[in-house]
């Protein structure tokens, strides 16, 4: 079958113990679909634990079991909770992806004293200051845990750089230390090296911190089971520290844990290319390219559809790429804010759903819509409304059912572009017809074994039928700026 991914969570997620148990009720639903695998949120315990989203991590080896910063239980409920969706979903066979943050730790228990420099924050290789010390919350001791599953304290030591200096206004302070002149090395030059992104940055130089990440990858594994991982800010780390992360997380599970990496970098294709070489191919990245032309595409009516996969990491690096329509960064309210258009999803999720290359991953609202309030970068609140995505059931179940064997492309017009799949031994194929503007209709061939059947709008956005003549062709419509997913009745 083939496979697809969701992210079962958006930076709004409703809190008070919400979506471990909603996990948990949804695994017949997304196994009925054709859901293969899905994306959970970061599940340890955080700065403001049930309030976090995650992404400020304090402890990786509290899932929601000790009382630590405020509470027992994260944002998305309890330890127990979470196992148990885990194995809901397991038990429907989908594979589990876990969110994994080690660029970072936040919300240290101590104070601890440290030589450091100031780097400017546009270009952090640039040193504006002397070497001077300050007092920083780097030391983590973990009371609430006390030493369970690790007993290892984190110190400045296990640092590259902090955001945070008592008394001192926020900056970029380099720690001095033993493990490396300067900012570790990573494959881009933006900001000068943004090894630096936020928090306690850990040093991944320092052997006693690998040896530690490598044993808690292990426990986490041996405590849930997950069958893959989502790895968070991979642009801001060396290649090398997840080449071997990875390498020895897949020896001591004995698994093939697939990994996705976010390097996000719209319309920039060569970064991801040169990650995906640096770090030998040991993970997958999300085709933010493809997202940032989806994004253009959705805003633009007069865009041209034959240029929607130029420059691209599904086109160039099929293997290694994973599709999104959009994702907790990208929607509204959101730093790295570029929604897709509503009008546009049906379109885009079509073409990351119905085609043979790329790992597609549905974002949740756009499955079970959603609405929240937040300030905009204006200062001002805004509420906002993401309905489901028209047809998004329909199309999800075609790539299950009907996305297989050859595809024949029919990229010959600006405004409507269209594809078919013949199928296998299994599975009857299916024609696939978008426009960006008006009704329109493509000749294509979908093959002689359908010969005389009749075929049907599978997203049910039009009525009519269509017949394929006795060479395998049929002219297939789509409606005015949508799409229809043309199947054997």
């Amino acid at each position: 079958m083939n496979g697809t991914m969701i992210q079962f969570f958006h930076w709004y997620t409703d809190g008070d113990s919400f979506l471990w148990n909603h996990v948990k009720e949804s695994a017949d639903y997304l196994s009925d679909l054709g859901i293969t695998s899905v994306w959970l949120p970061p599940a340890y315990k955080s700065t403001s634990a049930g309030f976090s989203v995650g992404y400020d991590p304090y402890d990786l080896f509290d899932l929601g079991e000790f009382d630590q910063k405020g509470g027992i239980v994260t944002k998305y409920g309890s330890k127990q909770q979470y196992i148990e969706a885990i194995q809901a979903l397991k038990s429907k066979n989908i594979q589990v992806i876990a969110d994994v943050v080690l660029n970072h730790k936040a919300g240290g228990d101590e104070l601890e004293k440290f030589n450091v420099v100031k780097v400017d924050d546009n270009d952090r290789n640039k040193v504006i200051s002397d070497v001077f010390e300050i007092e920083s919350y780097t030391k983590f001791t973990f009371p609430g845990r006390q030493k369970k599953y690790s007993d290892f304290e984190w110190n400045f030591t296990c640092f590259s750089g902090v955001d945070y200096a008592e008394g001192n206004e926020k900056g970029i302070f380099r720690i001095i230390n033993d493990h490396g002149d300067g900012w570790d090395d990573i494959i881009d030059n933006e900001k000068g090296n943004y090894d630096y992104l936020m928090y306690n940055d850990i040093e991944h130089r320092n052997p006693f911190v690998r040896e530690e990440l490598n044993h808690w990858g292990k426990w986490y594994h041996d405590q849930t089971g997950f069958d893959g991982v989502r790895l968070d800010a991979v642009k801001h780390i060396s290649p090398d520290f997840y080449k071997e992360w990875l390498t020895l997380l897949r020896a001591n599970t004995g698994k093939d844990i697939f990994a996705v990496g976010e390097y996000w970098a719209p319309g920039e294709l060569p970064l991801l290319q040169a990650y995906i070489n640096s770090t030998e191919g040991c993970m997958s990245l999300f085709d933010s390219s493809l997202h940032h032309n989806l994004h253009d595409a959705s805003k633009n009516p007069d865009y041209d559809l034959r240029e929607i996969f130029t420059e691209t990491l599904v086109a160039s690096r099929p293997d290694k790429a994973v599709t999104v329509v959009d994702n907790h960064d990208t929607q509204p309210l959101q730093a790295l804010e570029a929604p897709v258009e509503t009008w546009f999803k049906p379109i885009a999720y079509a073409l990351i759903l119905l085609r043979k290359d790329g790992y597609p991953c549905v974002f949740y609202p756009d499955l079970y819509g959603a609405n929240y309030k937040d300030h905009g970068k204006d200062g001002n609140e805004y509420e906002i409304f993401l309905d489901k995505v028209d047809a998004i059931e329909e199309l999800i179940k075609a790539r299950k059912d009907f996305a297989y064997g050859e595809q024949r492309d029919y990229f010959d017009d600006a405004h409507c572009i269209g594809w078919t799949r013949e199928g296998d031994d299994e599975h009857s194929g299916c024609a696939v017809v978008l426009s960006n503007k008006d009704g329109n209709q493509k000749s294509m061939e979908i093959g002689k074994r359908y010969a005389g059947k009749t075929f049907y709008d599978f997203t049910g956005h039009l009525q009519d039928k269509v017949t394929i003549d006795e060479n395998g062709w049929a002219d297939f419509p789509c409606p005015a700026g949508n799409v229809s997913v043309w199947v054997a009745e």
